[in-house]
């Protein structure tokens, strides 16, 4: 545990892209085009478009992609007008956008940076944070949702996608449970050698008190939510919900 572990998922993101991660493929110019003529949707969690009335008026809007690199988002708010900036902590992942932002001729600002850290933005500087499951990657989270907080402007919305932490009770064919919660490898030395050996990366279960009572902590109002299953798996086939997305809003 030499390496800090959000180096250690930093590189675990780099090597799942150059595998052909699905989170990690940029949209094709096609779907770009198609976002343009107002024809699109983007992903919080796995399998469920977000709702369009979620998002603030999208021309000329400044928005936020939260460790939301892969070149799959951003391009397609940029498309409806917005003016983007994206962090991440994954190098191949910001290659990704760099990629889609030089084929569609677009400007995008491009942020390599650890979210576990202050965001090097000012405060009230975005009108929407787009932040799809990814804090799951953190042992933390409560200062993420302070440092959305003061980014986002007065009236400003920040959507997140988050897992309740069922997905890490099971072993990999959902067929047993084997670990309890919460899961944290920073604290169990089985779960951080299972975590290597198995390229799970180094991830943390976060109860709702974390997730949207840290929201809400932070100052944020609660006004929708709407939960989804994994896409894949046997949890999956029994419509068992392990994730879920919420829209708040700094008023």
């Amino acid at each position: 545990m030499d390496k800090k572990y959000t180096e250690i998922n930093s590189n675990f993101f780099d090597k799942w892209v150059k595998d052909g991660w699905e989170w990690g493929k940029p949209i094709s110019h096609e779907v770009y085009e198609k976002a343009k003529n107002d024809d699109w949707f983007v992903l919080l969690t796995p399998t469920k478009p977000v709702p369009k009335e979620w998002f603030c008026e999208m021309k000329n809007a400044k928005v936020l992609g939260l460790a939301s690199g892969g070149g799959q988002q951003m391009p397609v708010f940029t498309a409806l007008g917005a003016n983007c900036t994206v962090l991440d902590y994954s190098e191949e992942q910001l290659l990704s956008e760099e990629e889609v932002a030089k084929r569609e001729n677009y400007n995008i600002e491009i942020v390599r940076a650890d979210m576990t850290k202050p965001l090097p933005f000012e405060d009230e500087s975005f009108d929407l944070i787009f932040h799809p499951v990814s804090n799951c990657y953190v042992e933390d989270i409560i200062p993420i949702w302070k440092e959305c907080y003061r980014v986002l402007k007065k009236g400003g919305i920040l959507l997140s996608g988050m897992d309740n932490g069922i997905n890490y009770i099971f072993n990999d064919d959902e067929t047993k449970i084997i670990y309890k919660l919460p899961f944290n490898p920073l604290k169990d030395k089985r779960l951080y050698e299972d975590s290597i050996k198995y390229d799970w990366g180094i991830r943390f279960s976060h109860t709702i008190e974390e997730q949207i009572g840290g929201q809400l902590q932070a100052g944020f109002t609660l006004t929708d939510i709407y939960q989804d299953t994994s896409g894949s798996g046997r949890l999956h086939e029994f419509n068992v919900p392990s994730f879920y997305a919420t829209r708040v809003i700094k008023k």
